[in-house]
């Protein structure tokens, strides 16, 4: 990814993107997500390029009074932490690039490799999503 294209996705996402913390399955511990919003498919199509996330349609329940709306998530980790990466410099609001900076200087620390949480390793990773949260 070209820094040029890092800036312009970071531009993205500080107006219609969200980093976050979401669930898969109802009974696993978050994990880093971004998602982007647009009624622009074209938009997000090229932006799917760039990032190798999903487009989802979102259910337009008034297509008199709205335009059709899509969802771009990036959820695989390795994507993540390599798009978190390249573009957190070029994140201008603050939250985003915080909770950017949060991901990247902990959720590995937090996570073991293997999903398997002792207690000590599980109170760490409750404190780290409850502090992103707090961002």
């Amino acid at each position: 990814m070209e820094d040029w294209e890092a800036a312009y996705l970071a531009g993205i996402i500080d107006g219609e993107g969200t980093i976050t913390l979401t669930r898969m399955h109802e009974k696993e511990h978050r994990r880093p997500c971004i998602t982007i919003a647009s009624t622009d498919i074209e938009l997000l199509t090229y932006l799917q390029k760039l990032t190798e996330g999903t487009i989802n349609n979102k259910k337009n329940y008034n297509p008199d009074r709205h335009k059709d709306s899509y969802t771009l998530n990036i959820k695989s980790k390795k994507t993540i932490l390599f798009l978190l990466n390249r573009i957190t410099p070029f994140l201008r609001v603050d939250k985003k690039k915080n909770r950017a900076l949060w991901i990247l200087d902990n959720y590995e620390i937090v996570t073991p490799r293997n999903g398997k949480y002792n207690k000590d390793s599980l109170e760490k990773k409750i404190t780290f999503e409850n502090s992103f949260f707090q961002i």
